[in-house]
């Protein structure tokens, strides 16, 4: 038997996980981690958000063996952040005027 207890961040991250708690709580059970982890990966597809299984540390004392987890903040998109970055690098100053291109 594989016992997963769900965390607050994956409660607050995807919509059908909280539903899941109200439903049926906040510890489930399942055969083993691949179970677990098949459910986590539908709740991931319907709510849109992932979620996903991490195994409890050796040193946790609680009688789980793993965690319903996500992450709190959304994902950020960093397709304009590179881009940003590689102007920086590349110091394009095509784009904006400076001091020295000033010519009065």
């Amino acid at each position: 038997m594989y016992v997963v207890e769900v965390k607050p961040s994956a409660r607050k991250a995807n919509g059908p996980v909280g539903r899941a708690v109200v439903e049926g709580g906040g510890r489930r059970e399942f055969d083993d981690r691949p179970a677990a982890e098949a459910w986590a990966d539908t709740l991931s597809e319907r709510g849109g958000r992932p979620v996903w299984i991490r195994t409890a540390h050796p040193a946790d004392r609680s009688d789980v063996d793993g965690y319903l987890v996500s992450r709190q903040r959304q994902l950020l998109d960093l397709d304009g952040a590179y881009d940003k970055r590689r102007r920086r690098l590349r110091d394009d100053r095509s784009e904006r005027g400076t001091l020295a291109a000033y010519d009065p």
